[in-house]
């Protein structure tokens, strides 16, 4: 799921290093250096890819190509994103809100609007540059451009992140994640009345074929992804819900969302049109998060409030 929250790779996770596509009709043709350069999410220069393919990280039906290799219908493109050389992330003064640290883990509550970590071209201004600052100590099992991370939010979303100060901590809580053993509650305001109280979204999610910036719930080239929904308070055109997530797909909760009929409220790539509804960014806050501590083995749970922005739309909404 944004995920909502995507697991990011370590040893014992998946390999989110490595990005597939399968060239559909609309994109034969097309030079696979442009191909990538616009499949992926984050920026990248298309004389980036360029050197990538040259350097043989590019792969099509198991095949290194040239970077004027035409694509042709169901050509499978592997991209292996290598590990940077040199980075330099610097640590900076950002204020965070921490609701639990010790040696082993750190939580936050991170502001809707901030990116949890760098991506190549954009070194600044992340949660990972605001956390070394504050720790000092973060996990290295992630490499230098995601120091101490291990699951992460959107950009648009708010909410409960932790982080792992050492390589062993970081080992605990991605095998929790893996287990589907960390308990992660979100709280949504979605456009439609949810019909049902509660209910659970079973459906595999991969890329748009149409859009390979946005994901879907599609049989080709996916993942299983599972969300538990309960409604907690109904508006007539919108609904709050609480979503719990049991895997952690990429923009998980928002795909699943759009594909039951109600997109969250302020989703910018899910929800077509405002509804009568506006936000900066999506409804969605990361409210509950728990995991067991990697060291004492306690079940640490935490809680934390809905921002400002969006408990002024449910007041408004409420209002009316």
């Amino acid at each position: 799921m944004n995920n909502e929250e995507q697991c990011i790779p370590s040893p014992i996770e998946t390999d989110l290093d490595m990005l597939n596509w399968t060239v559909t009709a609309e994109y034969a043709k097309e030079r696979i250096d442009k191909y990538i350069t616009e499949s992926i999410e984050h920026d990248v220069s298309r004389s980036q890819v360029q050197l990538w393919i040259k350097d043989g990280h590019v792969l099509v039906n198991g095949k290194p190509v040239k970077a004027n290799y035409k694509c042709m219908l169901d050509d499978v493109i592997e991209l292996h994103m290598p590990e940077p050389e040199t980075v330099d992330l610097l640590a900076e003064d950002i204020p965070l809100d921490v609701y639990y640290e010790d040696a082993d883990v750190i939580v936050i509550n991170k502001p809707r609007g901030l990116v949890v970590h760098p991506a190549p071209g954009h070194s600044s201004g992340t949660v990972v540059n605001a956390l070394m600052y504050h720790c000092k100590d973060l996990s290295g099992i992630n490499g230098e451009l995601r120091p101490g991370i291990v699951h992460r939010i959107d950009k648009d979303t708010s909410g409960l992140l932790m982080a792992a100060k050492n390589d062993r901590a970081h080992a605990s809580l991605a095998a929790q994640l893996k287990a589907h053993t960390v308990i992660r509650k979100y709280i949504a305001l979605v456009h439609g009345n949810v019909p049902h109280d509660q209910g659970t979204v079973d459906a595999p999610i991969g890329r748009d074929e149409h859009d390979r910036k946005m994901y879907t719930v599609t049989d080709r080239n996916s993942k299983h992804a599972v969300t538990h929904f309960k409604v907690l308070e109904r508006f007539g055109d919108s609904t709050l819900v609480e979503l719990k997530l049991e895997t952690g797909r990429t923009h998980q909760i928002r795909v699943h969302m759009k594909f039951i009929g109600h997109p969250l409220v302020g989703d910018p790539m899910y929800s077509r049109g405002t509804r009568g509804l506006t936000m900066e960014g999506q409804a969605l806050h990361a409210e509950t998060l728990g995991f067991v501590h990697p060291a004492t083995g306690e079940l640490l749970e935490f809680k934390a409030p809905i921002p400002s922005d969006m408990d002024d739309l449910l007041m408004r909404i409420r209002n009316r």
